[in-house]
């Protein structure tokens, strides 16, 4: 949360800059860590009562958009230095992308011709809009995401808490999915990816300025609690 507050800030590049590494050298460490990546992870909706062996879960966190409609004035009360308690459906509200703006026509009344569209990644992976889960006091980032170099897609998916670091309040990964791959397992891309997640700095000004003054972040229930001084 501290460090994906606003979507809007973030260039469509830092995904490859967290997983970049990582893909490389997991794709390195073996074919049995390249098996793990590719393997497919299952999508659902609830923790099942009966788990499959050896196989990753990825619950996606709630994005209703009438749940969500109180983000913006939250957002707004914790600028002014209020203390906010941010359910998953805001928190998700805040991370989605604005609409794209309908093209102008011209003089003569003419749609311009549309614009083609950005490469995303332009390198080893591109990255989809993240999604945040608040379950068991434990944040859950997912990001889908296009493993460019062999064409496959996958989710990568990290869970963990909040630390206080050196500009407030950070989050602390505990365990890191690339796929299904679990990242903890190779030390050296563990740490990488995880000092990746700590650098991550897609959050406005206004909004650190406050952040940095936070007396306690907490998860209860599916919402995040920011308490101010």
């Amino acid at each position: 949360m501290s460090r994906k507050t606003d979507r809007s800030k973030q260039g469509p590049g830092w995904g490859e800059v967290i997983l970049g590494a990582a893909l490389s050298l997991a794709l390195g460490a073996g074919l049995g860590a390249t098996l793990l990546v590719l393997r497919p992870v299952k999508v659902v909706k609830e923790e099942p009562k009966e788990r499959e062996p050896g196989a990753v879960y990825y619950i996606e966190g709630s994005r209703d958009a009438a749940k969500g409609k109180m983000a913006m004035a939250k957002r707004r009360a914790f600028l002014e230095g209020q203390t906010v308690t941010i359910t998953e459906d805001e928190i998700n509200a805040m991370l989605a992308p604005p609409p794209a703006a309908p093209p102008k026509a011209d003089a003569k009344g003419k749609a311009p011709e549309k614009a083609p569209e950005p490469a995303k990644g332009g390198g080893y992976v591109s990255a989809g809009t993240p999604t945040v889960r608040l379950h068991d006091g434990q944040l859950q980032v997912g990001v889908p995401v296009t493993i460019e170099l062999l064409g496959q897609k996958t989710i990568v998916q990290a869970k963990g808490g909040f630390v206080r670091g050196s500009q407030g309040f950070e989050f602390d990964p505990q365990s890191i999915y690339l796929g299904s791959l679990p990242i903890e397992r190779l030390p050296v891309v563990a740490g990488i990816v995880r000092s990746k997640f700590l650098s991550l700095d897609v959050m406005p000004d206004d909004f650190r300025a406050n952040w940095t003054k936070l007396k306690s972040v907490a998860v209860e229930g599916n919402a995040l609690k920011l308490q101010m001084p």
